[in-house]
Protein backbone atom coordinates (compact mmCIF):
# COMPACT_ATOMS: atom_id res chain seq x y z
CA UNK A 1 0.00 0.00 0.00
CA UNK A 2 2.49 2.29 0.91
CA UNK A 3 4.84 1.38 -2.19
CA UNK A 4 1.78 2.44 -4.28
CA UNK A 5 1.47 5.62 -2.61
CA UNK A 6 5.10 6.31 -3.49
CA UNK A 7 4.46 5.81 -6.75
CA UNK A 8 1.46 7.57 -7.29
CA UNK A 9 2.90 10.86 -5.76
CA UNK A 10 6.64 10.43 -7.87
CA UNK A 11 3.76 10.47 -10.71
CA UNK A 12 1.76 13.22 -9.48
CA UNK A 13 5.22 15.01 -8.90
CA UNK A 14 6.41 14.55 -12.37
CA UNK A 15 3.10 15.68 -13.92
CA UNK A 16 3.41 19.05 -12.31
CA UNK A 17 7.03 19.53 -13.43
CA UNK A 18 5.81 19.23 -16.91
CA UNK A 19 2.93 21.61 -16.59
CA UNK A 20 4.99 24.22 -15.28
CA UNK A 21 7.99 23.67 -17.60
CA UNK A 22 5.11 24.30 -20.24
CA UNK A 23 3.82 27.40 -19.06
CA UNK A 24 6.89 28.57 -18.28
CA UNK A 25 7.75 27.95 -22.40
CA UNK A 26 4.23 29.38 -23.31
CA UNK A 27 5.34 32.78 -20.83
CA UNK A 28 8.88 33.08 -22.84
CA UNK A 29 7.33 32.39 -26.14
CA UNK A 30 4.56 34.80 -25.65
CA UNK A 31 6.94 37.59 -23.94
CA UNK A 32 9.06 37.25 -27.43
CA UNK A 33 6.62 38.08 -29.35
CA UNK A 34 5.59 40.85 -27.94
CA UNK A 35 9.19 41.83 -27.44
CA UNK A 36 9.30 41.39 -31.78
CA UNK A 37 6.08 43.09 -32.63
CA UNK A 38 7.24 46.63 -30.28
CA UNK A 39 10.18 45.84 -32.16
CA UNK A 40 8.41 46.52 -35.70
CA UNK A 41 5.81 48.92 -34.51
CA UNK A 42 8.75 50.51 -33.14
CA UNK A 43 10.36 50.54 -36.71
CA UNK A 44 7.28 51.58 -38.21
CA UNK A 45 6.42 54.73 -35.91
CA UNK A 46 10.03 56.09 -36.67
CA UNK A 47 9.90 59.15 -37.42
CA UNK A 48 13.04 60.69 -39.85
CA UNK A 49 13.72 64.60 -40.56
CA UNK A 50 14.92 64.89 -43.77
CA UNK A 51 16.52 67.87 -45.03
CA UNK A 52 16.40 68.63 -48.36
CA UNK A 53 17.19 71.45 -50.86
CA UNK A 54 13.20 72.92 -50.05
CA UNK A 55 13.47 72.56 -46.51
CA UNK A 56 13.38 69.67 -43.46
CA UNK A 57 10.14 67.10 -43.71
CA UNK A 58 9.30 65.26 -41.08
CA UNK A 59 8.95 61.37 -42.62
CA UNK A 60 7.70 58.13 -40.95
CA UNK A 61 10.24 55.23 -41.50
CA UNK A 62 8.89 52.62 -44.25
CA UNK A 63 6.09 54.93 -45.59
CA UNK A 64 2.69 53.00 -47.19
CA UNK A 65 1.23 55.29 -49.50
CA UNK A 66 3.79 57.04 -51.70
CA UNK A 67 3.52 59.41 -54.80
CA UNK A 68 6.06 59.77 -57.05
CA UNK A 69 6.67 62.50 -59.32
CA UNK A 70 10.04 61.81 -60.37
CA UNK A 71 10.83 59.33 -62.78
CA UNK A 72 14.61 58.63 -61.74
CA UNK A 73 13.25 58.47 -57.92
CA UNK A 74 10.84 56.39 -59.70
CA UNK A 75 12.97 53.84 -61.07
CA UNK A 76 15.08 53.68 -58.26
CA UNK A 77 12.15 52.63 -55.82
CA UNK A 78 11.55 50.26 -58.63
CA UNK A 79 15.03 48.93 -58.53
CA UNK A 80 14.93 48.53 -54.66
CA UNK A 81 11.21 46.56 -54.79
CA UNK A 82 9.37 49.25 -52.92
CA UNK A 83 5.66 49.44 -53.82
CA UNK A 84 4.25 53.28 -54.94
CA UNK A 85 0.98 54.53 -55.08
CA UNK A 86 0.43 57.06 -57.40
CA UNK A 87 2.92 58.83 -60.08
CA UNK A 88 2.13 61.28 -62.88
CA UNK A 89 1.17 58.49 -65.91
CA UNK A 90 1.79 60.80 -68.87
CA UNK A 91 4.87 60.63 -70.71
CA UNK A 92 6.32 57.64 -68.26
CA UNK A 93 9.51 56.05 -70.04
CA UNK A 94 8.83 52.46 -71.70
CA UNK A 95 10.85 51.04 -69.27
CA UNK A 96 8.90 52.19 -66.26
CA UNK A 97 5.70 51.18 -68.64
CA UNK A 98 4.12 49.13 -65.78
CA UNK A 99 3.28 52.21 -64.27
CA UNK A 100 0.70 53.16 -66.81
CA UNK A 101 -1.87 50.30 -65.35
CA UNK A 102 -4.43 52.65 -64.30
CA UNK A 103 -5.78 49.84 -61.76
CA UNK A 104 -2.67 49.47 -60.04
CA UNK A 105 -1.43 52.98 -59.82
CA UNK A 106 -3.54 56.05 -59.45
CA UNK A 107 -2.73 58.67 -61.94
CA UNK A 108 -2.11 61.96 -60.37
CA UNK A 109 -1.41 64.85 -62.66
CA UNK A 110 1.33 65.36 -64.79
CA UNK A 111 4.81 66.21 -64.08
CA UNK A 112 3.87 69.62 -64.31
CA UNK A 113 0.93 69.73 -62.71
CA UNK A 114 -0.06 68.07 -60.03
CA UNK A 115 -4.06 67.12 -59.34
CA UNK A 116 -4.03 68.19 -55.58
CA UNK A 117 -7.53 67.06 -55.66
CA UNK A 118 -6.73 63.46 -56.91
CA UNK A 119 -3.29 63.32 -54.38
CA UNK A 120 -5.26 64.94 -51.37
CA UNK A 121 -7.88 61.79 -51.56
CA UNK A 122 -4.93 59.48 -51.98
CA UNK A 123 -3.81 60.52 -48.31
CA UNK A 124 -0.23 59.56 -48.87
CA UNK A 125 2.44 59.40 -46.66
CA UNK A 126 4.91 60.88 -48.38
CA UNK A 127 5.36 62.89 -51.43
CA UNK A 128 8.46 63.11 -53.59
CA UNK A 129 9.20 65.55 -56.05
CA UNK A 130 12.00 67.39 -58.17
CA UNK A 131 12.50 70.52 -59.95
CA UNK A 132 9.67 70.09 -62.76
CA UNK A 133 7.48 70.46 -58.94
CA UNK A 134 9.09 72.52 -57.42
CA UNK A 135 6.64 75.36 -57.99
CA UNK A 136 3.77 73.28 -55.97
CA UNK A 137 6.00 72.41 -52.76
CA UNK A 138 3.65 74.55 -50.91
CA UNK A 139 0.57 73.19 -51.94
CA UNK A 140 1.51 69.77 -51.63
CA UNK A 141 3.34 69.97 -48.01
CA UNK A 142 -0.20 71.14 -47.22
CA UNK A 143 -1.49 66.85 -48.36
CA UNK A 144 1.30 64.98 -47.03
CA UNK A 145 5.05 65.18 -46.16
CA UNK A 146 7.00 66.23 -49.36
CA UNK A 147 10.58 66.04 -49.79
CA UNK A 148 12.68 67.23 -52.88
CA UNK A 149 15.01 64.83 -54.47
CA UNK A 150 16.05 66.23 -57.67
CA UNK A 151 19.62 66.25 -59.15
CA UNK A 152 22.15 69.10 -58.26
CA UNK A 153 23.50 69.00 -61.76
CA UNK A 154 26.31 71.04 -60.41
CA UNK A 155 27.44 67.97 -58.29
CA UNK A 156 25.94 65.20 -60.01
CA UNK A 157 27.29 61.91 -58.36
CA UNK A 158 27.43 63.85 -54.91
CA UNK A 159 23.89 65.28 -55.20
CA UNK A 160 22.79 61.74 -57.04
CA UNK A 161 24.41 59.48 -53.81
CA UNK A 162 22.78 62.04 -51.44
CA UNK A 163 19.36 61.08 -52.62
CA UNK A 164 19.67 57.39 -52.71
CA UNK A 165 21.31 57.65 -49.70
CA UNK A 166 18.04 59.39 -48.35
CA UNK A 167 15.52 56.99 -50.16
CA UNK A 168 17.52 54.06 -48.46
CA UNK A 169 17.26 55.54 -45.30
CA UNK A 170 13.48 56.46 -45.72
CA UNK A 171 12.42 52.92 -46.70
CA UNK A 172 14.90 50.85 -44.94
CA UNK A 173 17.18 50.12 -48.07
CA UNK A 174 20.52 51.43 -47.04
CA UNK A 175 22.32 47.98 -47.68
CA UNK A 176 20.83 47.18 -51.00
CA UNK A 177 21.32 51.39 -51.92
CA UNK A 178 25.71 50.74 -51.20
CA UNK A 179 25.91 47.77 -53.35
CA UNK A 180 24.05 49.72 -55.97
CA UNK A 181 25.82 52.43 -55.81
CA UNK A 182 29.26 50.71 -55.36
CA UNK A 183 28.40 49.15 -58.35
CA UNK A 184 27.80 52.28 -60.21
CA UNK A 185 31.26 53.57 -58.99
CA UNK A 186 32.79 50.55 -60.51
CA UNK A 187 31.11 51.41 -63.50
CA UNK A 188 32.13 55.41 -63.74
CA UNK A 189 35.69 54.66 -63.26
CA UNK A 190 35.80 52.10 -65.68
CA UNK A 191 34.48 54.18 -68.57
CA UNK A 192 35.83 57.35 -67.26
CA UNK A 193 39.37 55.72 -67.74
CA UNK A 194 38.34 54.24 -71.34
CA UNK A 195 37.56 58.12 -71.96
CA UNK A 196 40.38 59.96 -70.68
CA UNK A 197 42.72 57.18 -72.29
CA UNK A 198 41.04 58.42 -76.25
CA UNK A 199 42.13 62.49 -75.52
CA UNK A 200 39.12 62.94 -77.47
CA UNK A 201 36.44 65.70 -76.64
CA UNK A 202 32.71 66.09 -77.04
CA UNK A 203 30.05 68.52 -77.57
CA UNK A 204 26.19 67.68 -76.12
CA UNK A 205 23.21 68.83 -77.92
CA UNK A 206 19.39 68.82 -77.58
CA UNK A 207 17.34 68.50 -80.71
CA UNK A 208 13.71 69.98 -80.56
CA UNK A 209 11.92 70.79 -83.37
CA UNK A 210 14.67 71.77 -85.55
CA UNK A 211 16.76 74.06 -83.20
CA UNK A 212 19.79 72.75 -81.81
CA UNK A 213 21.11 73.69 -77.46
CA UNK A 214 24.19 72.82 -75.93
CA UNK A 215 24.83 72.06 -72.86
CA UNK A 216 28.28 71.70 -71.20
CA UNK A 217 30.28 70.53 -67.54
CA UNK A 218 27.65 71.44 -64.54
CA UNK A 219 24.43 71.34 -66.83
CA UNK A 220 21.41 68.78 -66.55
CA UNK A 221 23.63 66.21 -69.32
CA UNK A 222 26.73 67.55 -68.15
CA UNK A 223 27.70 64.12 -66.42
CA UNK A 224 29.49 62.92 -69.72
CA UNK A 225 31.92 65.69 -68.85
CA UNK A 226 32.08 66.30 -65.07
CA UNK A 227 31.79 62.29 -64.16
CA UNK A 228 32.90 60.57 -67.40
CA UNK A 229 35.93 62.11 -68.52
CA UNK A 230 34.85 63.90 -72.12
CA UNK A 231 37.03 67.20 -72.71
CA UNK A 232 34.10 70.08 -73.75
CA UNK A 233 34.92 70.99 -77.55
CA UNK A 234 33.25 74.37 -75.99
CA UNK A 235 34.48 75.29 -72.75
CA UNK A 236 32.13 78.51 -72.86
CA UNK A 237 28.75 77.41 -72.79
CA UNK A 238 26.92 78.83 -70.52
CA UNK A 239 25.07 76.50 -67.87
CA UNK A 240 21.26 77.06 -68.09
CA UNK A 241 18.03 74.62 -67.29
CA UNK A 242 17.21 74.93 -71.53
CA UNK A 243 21.15 75.00 -72.82
CA UNK A 244 22.39 77.68 -74.80
CA UNK A 245 21.10 77.98 -78.23
CA UNK A 246 23.37 76.84 -81.43
CA UNK A 247 23.33 76.75 -85.10
CA UNK A 248 24.60 73.88 -87.34
CA UNK A 249 27.51 76.18 -88.03
CA UNK A 250 28.24 76.52 -84.66
CA UNK A 251 28.45 72.48 -84.03
CA UNK A 252 31.07 72.62 -87.34
CA UNK A 253 33.14 75.14 -86.21
CA UNK A 254 33.61 73.33 -82.67
CA UNK A 255 34.31 70.25 -84.77
CA UNK A 256 33.91 67.92 -81.82
CA UNK A 257 35.72 64.14 -81.75
CA UNK A 258 32.59 62.93 -80.72
CA UNK A 259 28.73 64.88 -80.56
CA UNK A 260 25.78 63.66 -78.41
CA UNK A 261 22.34 63.86 -79.30
CA UNK A 262 19.86 63.83 -76.90
CA UNK A 263 16.65 63.83 -79.31
CA UNK A 264 13.64 65.83 -77.31
CA UNK A 265 11.46 65.29 -80.28
CA UNK A 266 11.06 61.52 -79.78
CA UNK A 267 9.23 62.44 -75.91
CA UNK A 268 6.86 65.20 -78.30
CA UNK A 269 5.45 62.67 -80.41
CA UNK A 270 4.60 60.44 -77.24
CA UNK A 271 2.58 62.79 -76.36
CA UNK A 272 1.08 63.10 -79.80
CA UNK A 273 2.73 65.84 -81.41
CA UNK A 274 4.28 65.56 -83.97
CA UNK A 275 8.20 66.37 -84.35
CA UNK A 276 10.99 66.64 -86.74
CA UNK A 277 13.83 63.74 -86.69
CA UNK A 278 16.68 64.47 -84.83
CA UNK A 279 18.77 63.06 -87.02
CA UNK A 280 17.39 65.05 -90.15
CA UNK A 281 18.11 68.36 -88.09
CA UNK A 282 21.88 67.50 -86.98
CA UNK A 283 23.40 65.78 -89.78
CA UNK A 284 23.29 68.43 -92.55
CA UNK A 285 25.38 69.10 -94.67
CA UNK A 286 27.75 71.52 -92.12
CA UNK A 287 28.35 69.11 -89.28
CA UNK A 288 29.07 66.52 -91.98
CA UNK A 289 31.90 67.75 -91.78
CA UNK A 290 33.32 66.97 -88.70
CA UNK A 291 35.06 65.00 -87.12
CA UNK A 292 31.85 63.39 -84.98
CA UNK A 293 30.37 62.46 -88.58
CA UNK A 294 33.91 61.29 -90.36
CA UNK A 295 34.62 58.91 -87.57
CA UNK A 296 30.72 57.79 -86.69
CA UNK A 297 30.33 59.37 -83.45
CA UNK A 298 27.26 60.88 -83.46
CA UNK A 299 25.65 59.44 -80.96
CA UNK A 300 22.35 59.25 -80.03
CA UNK A 301 21.27 59.13 -76.45
CA UNK A 302 17.94 57.36 -75.42
CA UNK A 303 16.08 60.50 -73.70
CA UNK A 304 13.81 58.20 -71.93
CA UNK A 305 17.03 58.02 -69.76
CA UNK A 306 19.17 61.36 -70.51
CA UNK A 307 15.95 63.85 -70.72
CA UNK A 308 12.82 62.41 -68.48
CA UNK A 309 14.50 60.43 -65.60
CA UNK A 310 18.52 60.51 -64.87
CA UNK A 311 19.11 60.58 -60.90
CA UNK A 312 17.78 57.19 -60.65
CA UNK A 313 19.75 53.64 -59.87
CA UNK A 314 18.42 52.46 -63.26
CA UNK A 315 18.54 55.51 -65.27
CA UNK A 316 21.98 56.64 -64.28
CA UNK A 317 23.14 53.06 -64.82
CA UNK A 318 21.98 53.24 -68.47
CA UNK A 319 23.44 56.58 -68.87
CA UNK A 320 27.18 55.41 -67.98
CA UNK A 321 26.42 52.18 -70.11
CA UNK A 322 25.55 54.81 -73.06
CA UNK A 323 28.53 56.05 -72.99
CA UNK A 324 30.91 53.18 -72.19
CA UNK A 325 29.31 51.59 -75.39
CA UNK A 326 29.89 54.88 -77.88
CA UNK A 327 33.92 54.99 -77.05
CA UNK A 328 35.37 53.55 -80.15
Amino acid sequence: MLKRRNMLMLIMSALLVVVLAACGNNTKTETTQEASTDTVNAAESEELTIKHKLGETKVKKNPQKVVVFDFGILDTLDKLGVTVTGVPQSNIPPYLSKYEDKEAYKNVGSLKEPDFEKINALKPDLIIISGRQSEAYEELSKIAPTVFLGVDTTKFMDSFKENMNTVGQIFGKEDQVKTELSNIDQSVKEIHDKVTATGKNGLIVLANEGKLSAYGAGSRFGIIHDVLGFEQADTKIEVSTHGQSVSSEYVAEKNPDYLFVVDRGVISATDGKESTSAKQTVENELVKNTKAFKEGHIVYLDPNYWYLSGGGLLSVTEMVKEIGASIK
